[in-house]
């Protein structure tokens, strides 16, 4: 996680964090000190020795062997992804022994998680084994059943923190193909190394999948395809296709280029997915309905322009219709690379169903694009010190908090 001129130091570690780094370093007082910059006094002794350490100095100690495919949180991520990385790079020491990295290395990892019911909405505990060998995750209804429940295929698996709608802070959304179309399943652990543990077990499994799939491409090009959180969610209202029906209000959950909606958050299957290509493919977005639409509760209107036919869409906010514009626009915009195509629809639209797009499968022999290490993937700068002035430090902050 990076953030501008933080105002807070780890004074044993010397690095800056942020103001919310610096509570989860306050959690592990036997490792890491902390001081406001601004408004706690600096012994002389302390400013030396963060001249001489620093957040790239303290990266390149702590970092050295942070397997690629470990998930590195950004500051946009939940809690429990930064203080999990806080203290594997700092309390357990993670990334400078490498025996320590095997629960989430080894290839095969299994366990009970608490898993929410598609029907009655109940988490019960279920066991849960990952092997790369068979290249999937199945999980069992008892621990002594001997035919899994479900079968999840790792080629196409995602796994997402969604501690806010699942309703806790160890929240995570497991999203699989089962029949062609995408199941959602809501896990989660009570011990926070745990849960983030098995997402980066998946993570690793994607990665030596993706190796073995696309053997010319870099560890850049793969990383970013390991696990990916949601472009936008939220309620929009919709109509049917031959927009006369009255608009409903739905959950929406755009998914790189698939658009999803549900009926409820938690649902396990998707009512409909609608792929979104590119402007140079005939996709575009407009501000608001058309002047004869009728029926939607909420006023502020988008509608999607595709090939085949017009979506209308409703937000209920002003504030949300920008911020669903603004996701859509960056799809659009995007022009599409051939890994992409994999959710183009087979099939023409049924005039009787709305929103009846389906994915295809991915052919191995597509090459994935290019890409960078996903943002905030480093710590940043060192910051400046200067001599203290009396009891107190004037800290010139050019650094960043490197999720410290």
């Amino acid at each position: 996680m990076q953030s501008r001129d933080p105002d807070w130091a780890s004074y044993t570690l010397g690095v800056f964090i942020c103001l919310s780094c610096s509570g989860i370093h306050r959690n592990i007082p036997q490792v890491s000190k902390v001081k406001s910059v601004r408004l706690d006094a600096w012994e002389e002794a302390q400013v030396e020795f963060m001249a001489s350490h620093g957040n790239d100095a303290a990266r390149d100690a702590y970092e050295s062997k942070v397997p690629p495919f470990y998930y590195r949180p950004t500051s946009s991520d939940c809690q429990l992804l930064r203080e999990q990385w806080i203290r594997a790079k700092y309390e357990r020491l993670e990334f400078t022994h490498p025996e320590k990295q095997e629960p989430y290395s080894a290839g095969y990892r299994e366990g009970s998680l608490w898993k929410r019911g598609r029907d009655n909405g109940q988490f019960l505990s279920r066991k849960f084994v990952l092997t790369e060998r068979e290249g999937s995750l199945k999980y069992f209804n008892r621990n002594d059943a001997k035919e899994p429940k479900a079968v999840m295929k790792i080629e196409h698996l995602n796994a997402t923190f969604q501690p806010a709608k699942i309703g806790h802070p160890h929240g995570l959304q497991i999203t699989y193909l089962k029949d062609n179309s995408t199941r959602n399943i809501f896990v989660y652990h009570e011990d926070g190394k745990e849960i983030v543990d098995w997402f980066n077990a998946l993570r690793a499994a994607r990665f030596h999948y993706l190796q073995v799939a696309f053997p010319g491409a870099s560890d850049a090009d793969l990383v970013p395809k390991l696990s990916r959180n949601y472009l936008k969610e939220g309620y929009m209202e919709k109509t049917g296709p031959k927009q006369t029906e009255g608009f409903r209000k739905r959950w929406f959950t755009m998914d790189d280029r698939r658009l999803m909606y549900f009926k409820d958050p938690l649902d396990a299957f998707a009512r409909g997915e609608v792929f979104i290509g590119s402007r140079e493919s005939g996709y575009t977005v407009l501000d608001g309905l058309p002047p004869s639409t009728q029926g939607h509760h909420w006023p502020h209107g988008i509608t999607i322009v595709t090939p085949e036919r017009r979506f209308l869409l409703a937000c209920e906010t002003e504030s949300e219709q920008r911020a669903w514009m603004e996701a859509f626009r960056k799809v659009v915009d995007r022009p599409c690379c051939p890994r992409s195509t994999q959710w183009k629809p087979t099939s023409s639209i049924n005039p009787n169903k709305s929103w009846s797009w389906r994915p295809r499968e991915l052919d191995s022999r597509e090459t994935p694009p290019k890409s960078q290490q996903p943002e905030g993937a480093g710590d940043g700068g060192q910051a400046s010190w200067p001599p203290p002035s009396g009891a107190a430090l004037d800290v010139a902050r050019r650094g960043l908090c490197s999720s410290h």
